[in-house]
């Protein structure tokens, strides 16, 4: 009887422990206020001197344009409620009013949306109109938990619904980098109106689970199971979301609209290898870029000519 006991209080101690361990997980991946805020900058890479001035320049080139397109173009703030009523910001750059194409243009993993206004520039320059959306849980918009791109991708349909009461002719492009990437994609698995010509991805996962399981390895040094399977389970309670459920690589099976996969070869935290993963589950018009050499998130400034005559040679198919 003794034995028994103790026996039955070590698995309590042990599943409270193991309960306490996957709620501290999940807080520290998605929650608004967790430890990791400002902590989702990329590992470091072994990159050469001039490769580290080469990408430098290439920074400071886009940021300038960017500077340029934000001075001469007309700057409004925006919002709309999710569908479970947060108040989600963002801000729209108006090029051109009488132009009817249209970007927007999501954010990376605890990011907002300044940061998108540096390559979202460059589609200013081809006369595009951009939407620069804060996801929930970040930037000015509501919510006490990163999306991940699962929630945010029914966001998106009502951002895309925002720039179709403005211009009903309106033809928009979905471009994301890293979460942002991954939220397209999810998006892109949606019932899309016609007006949403393509979608451009850039270093987006495969899903929410694997890049977990990666992160808890590079980060811990910890196995998947049994902490994220748990945090999995307690997600719905605490986020609203399942991360089993958050796969790009499902939602691409329904993909319709064309999509442009752009990865850099040389990306420690979402690895290559995803973008070939996304690429294969695709059932729509797809094309795909390697930029040799380039890190996360800084292909378009890390060889900033041929990513973005990729970018536009391929809209240009689908846009009038």
């Amino acid at each position: 009887m003794k034995t028994s006991i103790i026996a039955l209080l070590l698995v309590v101690v042990l599943a409270g422990g193991l309960t306490f361990g996957a709620d501290s997980l999940l807080s520290y991946a998605v929650r608004r206020d967790a430890a990791a805020a400002g902590s989702g900058a990329p590992p470091k890479t072994s990159l050469s001197r001039e490769d580290v001035l080469n990408l430098s320049r290439g920074w400071e080139t886009q940021s300038q344009r960017s500077k340029n397109w934000l001075a001469s173009s007309s700057v409004e703030k925006v919002q709309i409620r999710s569908a479970e009523g947060f108040l989600l910001s963002g801000e729209a750059v108006i090029t051109d009013p009488a132009s009817h194409r249209w970007l927007i243009a999501v954010h990376g993993y605890r990011g907002s949306h300044s940061y998108m206004a540096v390559p979202a520039s460059r589609f200013g320059e081809e006369n595009y109109n951009a939407l620069l959306p804060d996801l929930r849980g970040c930037g000015e918009s509501e919510g006490r938990y990163i999306g991940m791109g699962w929630p945010d991708r029914k966001d998106m349909l009502r951002w895309i619904d925002w720039i179709l009461e403005r211009d009903s002719a309106a033809q928009i492009v979905l471009y994301g980098i890293s979460m942002g990437g991954a939220t397209v994609m999810m998006t892109a698995g949606e019932e899309l109106p016609d007006q949403v010509r393509a979608v451009v991805e850039d270093c987006g996962y495969t899903s929410v689970t694997d890049i977990f399981t990666d992160e808890m390895k590079a980060l811990f040094h910890l196995p998947a199971f049994p902490l994220l399977n748990i945090a999995d389970f307690l997600s719905p309670f605490r986020a609203g979301y399942s991360f089993s459920d958050a796969s790009a690589l499902k939602q691409l099976a329904h993909a319709r609209v064309p999509v442009l996969f752009i990865h850099g070869s040389a990306d420690p935290l979402v690895h290559t290898e995803m973008v070939y993963r996304v690429y294969e589950a695709c059932t729509s018009e797809k094309e795909l870029l390697i930029v040799d050499g380039a890190g996360h998130g800084n292909s378009f400034a890390h060889a900033p000519e041929l990513y973005f005559d990729t970018v536009f040679r391929f809209l240009n198919r689908y846009m009038d």
